[in-house]
């Protein structure tokens, strides 16, 4: 492994899609300790963004040009279906990488890229950003307290309202391509519950193509029975012309509500800072409940632990073992689905 103790880790970007312009390019550069190098995009109206945007990183054609270029670190923002081969490629080039999520199409593809970085010791973690939202970090802090008392029920929506199916990867049938809200959203659900509650035994889930035309599942409802014995309830849609709660924690002293979503997102596509966004909610029996502020949103703190692993030891933001769960968790919905029976994890 490389020593990187007091150096500033150059960093290549592989995609500059949502995920790479939105999330990981205004991250990396706000982030001590890392430099955003160099950017791969051969679109033309997103390399003139990027230039624009990020002058000091150079802009190159292919991903053999970034793994030749001797960066510290890369990052994997491409679609869905190209994770596996371009993590592969860095670990092979001995770069640590950042994987966006979900890690893979597949939990046998994810077990791949993760035995090859374990056998050649090479730092490999997964882009799990909303591990650090608002009102994830409050529920967290809430179950540390002790102000729930015994969760039973943890509840927990994305919903959007996108009546018109969009040309995107997202949106495209192919297997490989993983598209549809279950990979796309359902990664954040699923792994947000395994980080509060613990691993899983059975899972039951409803999976819909609800629009005309869609290729791909645009809603769908995941059951989890974790082996504590706590239920969670988790949705995901394109199709929710209203939205429910973001979280309902049903707890044996009293529940936590919180409503919309996490701000982070809209202030860095913006162009703002979006350190301190904090998400209230409500906590309380029926009538009587008090507003929660909220833990400020903290997406920095992904690349900034990554660093202090990096060049000082100790733990990547997110254990690659983890994503492959939740891949794991991912295949087991579609086969209840398919099946509808519950199914063993």
């Amino acid at each position: 492994m490389r020593n990187f103790a007091a150096m500033t880790l150059r960093t290549g970007l592989l995609g500059y899609g949502i995920a790479g312009r939105v999330f990981h390019a205004p991250l990396i550069e706000a982030t001590p300790g890392l430099e955003l190098s160099a950017i791969v995009t051969r679109d033309a109206e997103r390399r003139a963004h990027a230039r624009a945007a990020h002058p000091e990183a150079r802009l190159l054609d292919s991903a053999a040009d970034l793994f030749a270029s001797g960066l510290d670190l890369v990052v994997i923002a491409t679609p869905n279906s190209t994770h596996v081969r371009f993590a592969l490629e860095a670990i092979d080039a001995g770069v640590p990488v950042v994987v966006d999520k979900p890690f893979a199409a597949t939990a046998d593809g994810a077990q791949r890229v993760l035995k090859a970085a374990e056998s050649s010791g090479v730092p490999l973690t997964v882009f799990q950003n909303r591990r650090w939202d608002s009102d994830f970090r409050t529920v967290r802090a809430l179950l540390e307290e002790g102000a729930l008392g015994d969760v039973a029920r943890f509840e927990s929506r994305f919903e959007r309202w996108m009546p018109d199916v969009w040309d995107n990867w997202r949106e495209f049938g192919a297997p490989e391509e993983a598209g549809g809200v279950l990979y796309d959203l359902g990664a954040h659900l699923v792994d947000q519950a395994v980080e509060l509650f613990g691993p899983v035994a059975r899972v039951y889930a409803e999976v819909d193509l609800r629009r005309p035309g869609v290729e791909v599942d645009d809603d769908v409802f995941v059951a989890l029975t974790h082996r504590s014995g706590v239920r969670s309830h988790l949705w995901c849609s394109s199709t929710a012309a209203q939205h429910g709660p973001r979280f309902r924690v049903l707890g044996s002293r009293s529940a936590y509500v919180s409503e919309g979503l996490d701000g982070q997102e809209e202030a860095l596509a913006a162009g703002r800072s979006p350190e301190g966004l904090r998400n209230p909610g409500a906590l309380g029996v029926l009538g009587e409940t008090e507003v929660v502020p909220g833990e400020p949103g903290a997406y920095s703190n992904f690349y900034a632990q990554l660093v202090t692993a990096l060049t000082e030891g100790g733990p990547l933001p997110v254990g690659p073992e983890s994503a492959v769960r939740v891949l794991e968790i991912i295949e087991a919905a579609f086969e209840s689905a398919r099946t509808g029976e519950v199914v063993a994890v």
